[in-house]
């Protein structure tokens, strides 16, 4: 029983240590055996020490065995500091022999060249990890001359000095303090417009300063002013190696180039080539510095861990994050590419371009990281004007005319002029259409957004917007039914002259086509990821088959409805250069979505069929599952599309019959794959033919598109090949009318192997391998 806090007086009235010796140590198992410790010396004679062991030990009889007694003022953070006290694991405060608290590294001692060149490219390196998603406590707020500087928080230019009211400086280290005054203004704007827009902390970035201040106070002129006076003093003579001087401009004009480049992005205004230009600069710089990192020597003690004892953390000490120099080298470099590219985003001509450039310039390997990712959100969406010139209007009104109302009166800009005639059939086409606008543009935009996050995280959120793009298109709904009835557009009977009539319902149309999109994109993103097992494969990538030809189809009755009405216009005028042109534009979307789809649906077919041989052949196998089914299985798979009715959700009893096509040969499932491998390549082949219109690529987009396009026929051929190796082993074993049994595969001498995503020709095809293996008579077993 642990006693009150504050017990009475009395209770321990007569009680001293003489009356009451301690029992051995051994007796109650505290300091390991070793004999108790004397008590504390103690100077005031108005304290008694007192011995209560005794009494809480009689107490502690008392007892039932698991019955706990607790102070009501002992808190959870009380028992967590009393098991962390003199842990060094866990205790910041915890010392070892002869260990001080305060560092002993000396930061008024003079420099040499090499040395602050070895300082500058270690805090290059904690930068980048930082970057990478390391804290700040582990980076580079374990630099001795980082906490000078920050240390009391500095107001003013002059106080933002390793010593304070200290007047002259070592030159070096008057150029080292530069240095450190560019990195941490330039974190501060990072951090600053990373915390501005959608991130993950848990997953991208840290954006705690521990309660330091990363300069704001401090006018970023003045340290521009400091950056430019050190460089003349490099250029004055302070160094006499002319490399070393070279060295170290190179890295204060890193620091420059660095907040131009950041204060450039911030303003939208700037044409796309000014904002550019220190991105491209910045890559120049970058190469000097790599050719001049071996000038350096490394200061190992200007870097401790001691540091984040001084820091408002709960967390427990963590070691230094060491990150190579080549490595970073390699991150910086990707990190200029991609600010350099990003900007490639202002120069908008189209709804559907700028959604392809999104998605291609994300999926880029390695991805970009999350400062380059949020300065394309804020390129994107800052103040909701895209791109900082464009109203949210202005771009879902492109996208849809490319995609299913080209040349429409609904979209014609004149409505609007009709406010004045709240009884004009004008007046209610655009009222009508502004309130789809205000319901469908936050689900809009939002595809935008969650393109920008990592890879994981896209395929999550989309998860969660299927759902409220099926809430669009049941709005989306009532509204075609009134505007059907409003404009008196006649009814069509589609895909079949005998199916029954409807109106074209373009808005639904839409919205049930971003459904499908974002429904393909969750199932593909899932093969890049890893999320499927082997086993698994040749059913997702049927349902992927599924979805591509559910998407072919409905892009098809769009097609259809948007000519009949381009027709009926057609009938009473023609159309104008501005309506010939969107109607050009959508022939090219539609024309493009169903190349894609098509080969989409044939590869996918192909691998399906190809899957579900190996698994027959026994080379591709289950693990042990003792804790699941396979309709469990299948059921998390699909959750994220049970809340979808449209398109329907397959059973489990379909799609275990699709997984497994039980009423087809092995030969004939090698022969379907064949074809449809065929089929897809064709597909290819016509695809990289496009131009850049008509891929709505352009640019360094349309080298991506290429590139993703040359992946997928790769995969196509690669799967083929390992078609060939299956006939081939399976010889005259497996005829056209003889099906192997379950296992068959095992005396093939073949085994399968599956490649990481990094190393596929594209990332969302995943082509098994079949390599030889030694037969058993050779003394080795076959491996599955």
């Amino acid at each position: 029983m642990i006693p009150d806090r504050n017990p009475a007086p009395e209770e321990f009235e007569g009680l001293s240590l003489s009356d009451q010796p301690p029992p051995p140590a051994e007796q109650y198992g505290l300091y390991g055996g070793e004999p108790v410790p004397p008590p504390p010396p103690i100077s005031s004679d108005g304290v008694v020490a007192l011995d209560v062991m005794g009494r809480f030990r009689k107490a502690a009889k008392t007892l039932e065995p698991g019955e706990l007694i607790k102070d009501g003022y002992f808190s959870l953070m009380d028992s967590v500091a009393s098991i962390e006290i003199m842990d060094p694991k866990m205790d910041s405060g915890c010392l070892g022999p002869g260990e001080t608290l305060e560092e002993g590294y000396d930061v008024t001692r003079p420099l040499r060249a090499e040395q602050v060149i070895g300082i500058i490219d270690q805090l290059l390196c904690h930068e980048m990890a930082w970057h990478l998603g390391y804290p700040l406590s582990q980076t580079l707020f374990t630099n001795v001359y980082i906490e000078g500087i920050l240390m009391p928080m500095p107001n003013t230019i002059e106080q933002a000095d390793f010593v304070r009211d200290q007047p002259g400086h070592d030159p070096m280290l008057a150029v080292l303090r530069a240095y450190c005054l560019g990195l941490l203004k330039a974190c501060y704007h990072v951090n600053e417009r990373i915390k501005g827009e959608h991130y993950y902390e848990e997953e991208d970035f840290v954006t705690n300063t521990y309660h330091r201040s990363l300069l704001d106070r401090i006018d970023e002129a003045a340290i521009r002013q400091v950056i430019t006076n050190a460089r003349t003093s490099l250029r004055s003579g302070i160094c006499t190696d002319t490399l070393l001087a070279d060295a170290l401009d190179s890295r204060l004009r890193l620091r420059e180039e660095f907040l131009n480049a950041i204060q450039l992005s911030e303003d939208r205004n700037n044409s796309a080539d000014s904002i550019k230009a220190p991105w491209i600069e910045l890559e120049q710089i970058l190469e000097t510095i790599n050719r001049s990192h071996a000038l350096g020597t490394s200061v190992p003690e200007a870097f401790s861990t001691k540091i984040q004892r001084k820091l408002a953390s709960t967390m427990p000490p963590r070691p230094i994050v060491q990150l190579r120099f080549e490595d970073t080298y390699g991150h910086f470099k990707h990190m200029f590419a991609d600010g350099r590219e990003v900007t490639d985003v202002l120069a908008y001509t189209d709804s559907e371009s700028l959604l392809n450039f999104v998605l291609h310039f994300q999926a880029k390997r390695p991805q970009p990281l999350v400062y380059i990712r949020t300065l394309l959100q804020s390129y994107l969406f800052k103040d909701m004007i895209i791109l900082g010139r464009l109203s949210i209007r202005h771009i879902m009104d492109d996208d849809l005319s490319t995609l299913v109302l080209p040349a429409s009166p609904l979209l014609d800009p004149t409505n609007d002029a009709f406010e004045s005639a709240p009884h004009s059939p004008q007046f209610q086409l655009a009222n009508r259409m502004e309130l789809f606008r205000q319901r469908a543009a936050q689900s809009y935009l939002d595809v935008f957004r969650a393109i920008c996050q990592n890879r994981c995280r896209i395929r999550r959120t989309l998860c969660h917007s299927i759902q409220d793009w099926e809430n669009v298109q049941l709005d989306a709904e009532e509204v075609d039914q009134v505007l059907a009835l409003e404009t008196n557009e006649a009814a069509m009977s589609w895909p079949r002259p005998t199916s029954p009539p409807s109106h074209s319902l373009s808005l639904s149309s839409w919205a049930y086509l971003y459904k499908l999109k974002l429904m393909q994109w969750i199932v593909q993103l899932g093969f890049e990821l890893d999320i499927y097992a082997p086993d698994e494969l040749a059913g997702m990538y049927w349902y992927l088959s599924l979805l591509t030809r559910t998407r072919s189809q409905h892009v098809q009755r769009i097609q259809a409805f948007a000519e009949k009405n381009v027709r009926e216009v057609l009938r009473t005028r023609k159309l104008s250069e501005e309506e010939e042109m969107q109607f050009d534009r959508a022939a090219n979307y539609w024309r493009g979505s169903l190349l894609d789809a098509a080969v989409t649906c044939q590869l996918a077919d192909a691998l399906s069929s190809i899957y579900i041989v190996l698994g027959r052949l026994g080379l591709v196998t289950p693990p042990p599952r003792p804790y699941s089914t396979d309709e469990m299985r299948y059921n998390v798979r699909m959750k994220p599309f049970g809340v979808i009715g449209l398109p329907e959700l397959p059973t489990y009893e379909t799609f275990k019959e699709a997984a497994l096509q039980p009423k087809l040969s092995v030969a004939q499932l090698l022969d379907a794959a064949t074809s449809a491998l065929e089929g897809a390549k064709r597909g290819f082949k016509a695809m990289e033919r496009f131009d850049e219109d008509e891929s709505f690529a352009r640019g360094v987009t349309y080298e991506r598109f290429k590139a993703d396009l040359a992946g997928s026929h790769k995969s196509a051929i690669a799967a083929g090949l390992t078609i060939m190796m299956l006939r081939k082993a399976l010889g005259e074993k497996v005829s056209r009318n003889t099906e192997t049994g379950e296992g068959g595969g095992k005396e093939l001498g073949l085994k399968v192997e599956i490649k990481a995503p990094s190393q596929r020709y594209h990332e969302c095809w995943v082509v098994p391998g079949l390599v030889k293996v030694p037969s058993k008579d050779s003394g080795a077993s076959t491996g599955n």
